[in-house]
C-alpha cells in the first residue's frame, strides 16, 4: 500500500457545499424578490402626492364665495369646470360617482381631468370635504381636506389640508 495523500473531495463533502450553498442563494433570492415586489409602491406614491397637489391648488385657486351671475355647478359627476366657488369640491369624490360624461356604465374610482371626460390615472380615487372652520380667529374660513388612495396600495392613502380664507373682503 502506497502512502501517498490523495487530494480533492469526497462525495460527502460535495453534497454538503451544494445543500449550504442552496440555502445560502433561496435567502438571496428571497430578499431579491421582496424587493422587486414592492418596486413600484415609490411610484404610485409620487403619483397619488402629485394628483393631491394638483387638486389642492385647483381648489385654493377658486373664490372664496361663488360670484354672481355663474351658473350652478354640475354636481354627481367627475367634471370640475363647472365649480365656481372652493364649496362647489365639498362632497367631491371619484370612488362613488360615475365619472363618464356620456353616463355610460364605468367602475368608479379613477381620477379624470377637469371636464371629466378623459380618464388619466385609473386605479386613484380622490375625495375632497370643505368644512367651515375657525383658523387662528379668522371666523370663516374654510378647511379644505383633500384624500388620495390607489387600488393597489391598501394601506397607503395621501391626506392634504389646507385653509382658505375669504381675504378678499
Amino acid at each position: 500500500m502506497s502512502n501517498r495523500r490523495v487530494h480533492g473531495f469526497t462525495l460527502i463533502e460535495m453534497i454538503i457545499a451544494i445543500v449550504i450553498i442552496s440555502v445560502g442563494l433561496a435567502g438571496v433570492l428571497a430578499a431579491f424578490v421582496h424587493t422587486v415586489k414592492g418596486s413600484a409602491d415609490p411610484l404610485i406614491h409620487k403619483q397619488m402626492l402629485s394628483i393631491a397637489e394638483e387638486m389642492m391648488e385647483e381648489v385654493l385657486l377658486k373664490p372664496y364665495t361663488a360670484l354672481p351671475g355663474l351658473p350652478a355647478p354640475t354636481l354627481g359627476t367627475c367634471a370640475r369646470a363647472t365649480f365656481t366657488a372652493v364649496s362647489d369640491y365639498n362632497g367631491y369624490d371619484t370612488s362613488k360617482v360615475n365619472c363618464d360624461a356620456t353616463k355610460a356604465l364605468v367602475t368608479p374610482g379613477s381620477f379624470w381631468d377637469i371636464d371629466g371626460t378623459t380618464p388619466i390615472l385609473p386605479g386613484y380615487t380622490v375625495s375632497v370635504v370643505v368644512n367651515v372652520a375657525t383658523l387662528h380667529g379668522v371666523a370663516d374660513a374654510q378647511k379644505i381636506s383633500l384624500k388620495v388612495t390607489h387600488s393597489a396600495d391598501a394601506n397607503g392613502a395621501i391626506s392634504l389640508v389646507g385653509w382658505r380664507t375669504n381675504y378678499g373682503l
